[in-house]
């Protein structure tokens, strides 16, 4: 196999897709390279084989097996790897939670998800401390931090708890490769719901390396890249798209805690970082920081940005020194389409193209293609096996539901080119997008809609001035009842995860409904713009909200 430069890499069958056995290869082949940079220290290939390994057998002597589900909480950090990819290397399935979850969301993914055992980080543990009682499944919990585990709030019903920095005590030996294969399922990575409840994509081993694989041949990354990210392991992107790339290109990884735009060019030249990737507002973020010389004094060549910012495009190129490049993908699949190094530059703005890696149609709202030009929903066939989700996790109805006759409906609306590239336009699915965080509309109403004084909210996108969406609620009042703009925002901030806060509130009399009681959401939309400046803002309110 070879990348885009014509350098040799070294590529893995189907059937060597998985945690354990490339982490083997890795480790036997390159134990010296550095794979992961964080706070001030290295970690080898080597290394990472042992840590793994030590933790894989350290779950096994907790009793947890192959097929166990274990839901991990933990930040940035390199536990992250030590935990998800030693579960792996004994077919235990990670369910990386948003740490940002908390109350019911929080409750909902480890009880949906049916995890047997929480790794939790201090930072968050007063957030399941309170749900415990309520997570009958939950067998024992992993604790990571300071407090002695006797004081760590965790010691409910008889639970055992125990501290996650004594896994690194067992055996570096690696597990039987035999007992994992590429199919099963490693991770289960939540999506956000739209017309329901998040959904639990199953993701088998492959499914990440495919997507590692495919970035490393379609970028170039090799082994002297480091590739930085600051985006939360916990989501696709980052754990996909920077880390899982990395590992195939035998590369080094920069992690950092989270993105801070005044700390973001120190991280990129400290780390030595030669790539990283932009998510939506970040990419603004970033271009709007003052500009100046140490903006270049930097080893970058590449940044990934979705989408690639058309406007700015040959500016940012300039500015920064690098070459942009860009995916269309989703939890459930892959990079479907990609904007490499050696597109034209006149196809800026799009998502690139398929590259052999699956068919994509473009279709009306009654499945009929659409020529050339013509916007519709995205439709995608794998043309690849072990590529995508296995389904979602015990919701076979809305897996099937989600496909047609083999094709996969994205739920995203675009349309290709003449020569095929991909154009994004817009989500056909009722999901709000806020600084790279999906957010169901549906479920910011269902937690709202707890309020003993609400009788009906509606939640949806309003643009907002960094790019994407911010959140905006309109809410109808029980009779008789009191209630105003600023206790919808704190009650929300109470009940769910901060980016999901709505930012505008409106009271209203009635929502807009057609005959079959469907709410007819664009007629809010075109109220919501049209009055935008006469919108309750809690940000013009100076209402913070806390993470």
């Amino acid at each position: 196999m070879k990348d885009s430069k014509g350098l040799a890499m070294r590529d893995y069958t189907l059937h060597e897709r998985t945690m354990g056995r490339i982490l083997a290869e890795k480790a036997a082949r390159i134990p010296d390279k550095t794979f992961l940079l964080w706070q001030g220290r290295a970690w080898s290939y080597g290394e990472l084989e042992a840590m793994t390994n030590r933790y894989a057998h350290g779950f096994e002597k907790l009793g947890i097996g192959h097929g166990d589900h274990v839901a991990v909480m933990l930040p940035n950090c390199p536990e992250f790897f030590w935990a998800c990819w030693g579960l792996g290397k004994i077919g235990a399935v990670a369910v990386p939670v948003n740490t940002a979850a908390k109350g019911e969301l929080l409750r909902y993914f480890i009880d949906q998800s049916d995890a047997a055992c929480v790794i939790i980080d201090d930072e968050w543990l007063d957030r399941v401390a309170a749900l415990a009682p309520q997570l009958d499944k939950v067998k024992r919990y992993i604790y990571r931090g300071p407090r002695e585990i006797a004081q760590c709030g965790l010691a409910t019903a008889g639970l055992p708890v125990h501290a996650l920095a004594d896994l690194e005590s067992s055996d570096a030996s690696p597990p039987p490769f035999d007992a994992v294969s590429y199919d099963d399922t490693h991770l289960i990575m939540y999506t956000s719901g739209t017309t329901g409840p998040s959904k639990g994509v199953m993701c088998p081993h492959s499914q990440g390396h495919a997507v590692g694989r495919a970035l490393a041949v379609d970028f170039g990354y090799g082994p002297d890249d480091v590739l930085y990210t600051c985006l939360p392991l916990f989501h696709g992107n980052a754990i996909w798209y920077t880390c899982y790339a990395a590992l195939w290109a035998d590369a080094a990884i920069a992690l950092a805690p989270r993105f801070s735009a005044t700390r973001f060019w120190d991280e990129i030249r400290a780390s030595g970082a030669t790539q990283f990737n932009t998510l939506g507002a970040m990419t603004n973020i970033i271009w709007k920081l003052p500009p100046g010389p140490h903006e270049r004094a930097t080893k970058l060549r590449l940044c990934m940005t979705v989408p690639v910012p058309k406007e700015i495009y040959a500016e940012m190129q300039e500015r920064y020194g690098v070459t942009l490049t860009s995916v269309f993908a989703m939890t459930e699949n892959f990079a479907m389409t990609r904007f490499t190094p050696d597109d034209p530059p006149d196809k800026a703005g799009s998502a690139g193209s398929t590259r052999g890696a699956c068919e994509l149609r473009i279709v009306d709202d009654d499945g009929t293609d659409l020529p050339t030009g013509a916007v519709g929903e995205i439709w995608m066939k794998p043309l690849q096996p072990g590529a995508m989700m296995k389904g979602y996790y015990k919701m076979p109805a809305e897996t099937a539901r989600e496909f047609v006759d083999g094709w996969f409906r994205t739920g995203d609306r675009g349309h290709f080119d003449a020569d095929g590239y991909l154009y994004f336009v817009d989500r056909k699915k009722e999901a709000i997008r806020r600084r790279g965080e999906n957010i169901s509309a549906y479920e910011v109403e269902l937690i709202l809609s707890r309020h003993p004084a609400i009788l009906e909210v509606a939640a949806i996108p309003v643009a907002s001035e960094m790019s994407e969406d911010d959140v905006m609620v309109y809410v109808v009042t029980k009779p008789g009842a009191t209630l105003t703009h600023a206790d919808v925002i704190h009650f929300a901030a109470e009940h769910m995860s901060y980016f999901m806060v709505p930012r505008f509130v409106e009271f209203i009399e009635q929502l807009p409904k057609t005959a079959s009681e469907k709410l007819e959401k664009y007629k809010l939309k075109q109220d919501a713009q049209a009055r935008r400046a006469e919108l309750w803002d809690r940000e013009r309110e100076r209402i913070a909200v806390k993470r």
